[in-house]
């Protein structure tokens, strides 16, 4: 059975302002004060550029955060498709007026910042695939011919993504579309034939990689073979992270990032210079704050009336949790090293835009949907 009604629509302004969830606003500027003291610092106890810009990303976008969050849900529902297609434009648009910057064109300028369409991909998919499933049966979303249009949309961005290249945004916008297609009710056993496709076009794959790409898979095996070269980062950042301890080495005092031993510290690896800051401890505060945060987007798609909210919240909280899972794994060398970025942690405007954009949506769906 389809839920397609939406909450009341008739909220004034100061109704939108209380009801606002004030647990995942203080969530997120908790999230928000870390960040900025690990990304001063990564600049040596200075405020310096990035965390500058970083502080006035996290003033502005949280504007928008909120802002989004009073815009009726309906309107999100109503220009989902319009919101994905205008992303899947900018993303054609790289190929041609893109901004190249380490052998890469994955921006594009838009004057006062470059913006990176893929990172918006992520949430753009997910709102486009939550209102394409609002209006199918459950038990017509395993119909062949409801597959094609989703996976067609799944496909599209991430092939634009991994030929920037950008393999790794490319396999977050992809978790992200699956999460939402699973969570639609798509039977388990297409997931097992996809897999077991996907495990033997593997050697295929490999072959259209680029030599660094190979190189970090196979530095993830063995990242001792290289430790000047390939392996550095994974090296380093195991040694900053055990480094920490259990209560860590104090603000301001990790080795590893102030004798500029940690490449990237302000962006994939931020994690990795405050674990070695604040230790395990102070790790699991951090994680701590992120499973509050998935836990209350989870607790709003709960209570949400319609199935367009309640897909929407399930399927961003479980690409949220991908995003953090998939950083964290990556600087601890579980995971290959890839384009990853923690959640409002890592330096990226257009990373954190994207997040807020989906939490404002989130708070959308709390607002109209539970008053």
């Amino acid at each position: 059975m389809i839920i397609k009604n939406f909450g009341r629509g008739n909220l004034t302004f100061m109704d939108r302002i209380f009801s606002l969830d004030l647990k995942l606003i203080v969530l997120i500027l908790m999230l928000g004060l870390i960040s900025l003291l690990a990304m001063y610092s990564s600049e040596q106890g200075r405020f310096g550029y990035y965390t500058q810009n970083h502080l006035y990303r996290l003033c502005v976008f949280f504007i928008v955060f909120i802002i989004i969050s009073l815009i009726k849900i309906q309107f999100w529902f109503r220009s989902a498709y319009l919101f994905y297609l205008t992303i899947l434009i900018l993303l054609i648009a790289v190929d041609f007026f893109g901004v190249t910057a380490s052998g890469s064109k994955r921006w594009i300028n838009i004057f006062f910042f470059n913006l990176q369409p893929s990172e918006l991909m992520k949430v753009a998919l997910i709102i486009f695939l939550a209102k394409y499933y609002n209006k199918i049966p459950l038990e017509h979303v395993s119909n062949i011919k409801h597959l094609f249009l989703p996976l067609l949309a799944l496909l599209i961005p991430v092939f634009l993504v991994a030929s920037q290249p950008d393999l790794g945004t490319a396999i977050l916008i992809a978790a992200g579309g699956f999460a939402v297609i699973w969570l639609a009710g798509l039977r388990i056993k297409y997931f097992l034939y996809s897999f077991v496709v996907m495990i033997c076009l593997v050697p295929v794959g490999i072959s259209f990689l680029k030599p660094y790409q190979k190189s970090r898979i196979l530095t993830l095996f063995n990242p001792e073979k290289d430790p000047l070269g390939a392996g550095y980062q994974i090296i380093q950042s195991k040694i900053a992270v055990g480094s920490g301890g259990v209560f860590g080495k104090g603000f301001l005092k990790g080795s590893q990032s102030y004798l500029d031993y940690l490449p990237e510290k302000h962006t994939d690896f931020i994690f990795t210079l405050y674990s070695e800051e604040f230790g395990f401890l102070g790790s699991l505060v951090l994680l701590l704050i992120y499973v509050l945060i998935i836990s209350r987007i989870i607790s709003i798609g709960n209570e949400a009336r319609s199935s367009f909210a309640k897909l929407f919240c399930f399927s961003f909280a479980t690409a949220f949790f991908i995003y953090v899972a998939v950083n964290m794994s990556m600087v601890l060398g579980l995971l290959p090293i890839v384009g990853a970025p923690l959640p409002i942690m890592s330096y990226g405007g257009s990373a954190m835009l994207s997040i807020m954009i989906g939490l404002g949506i989130v708070m959308s769906c709390k607002i109209h949907e539970l008053t």
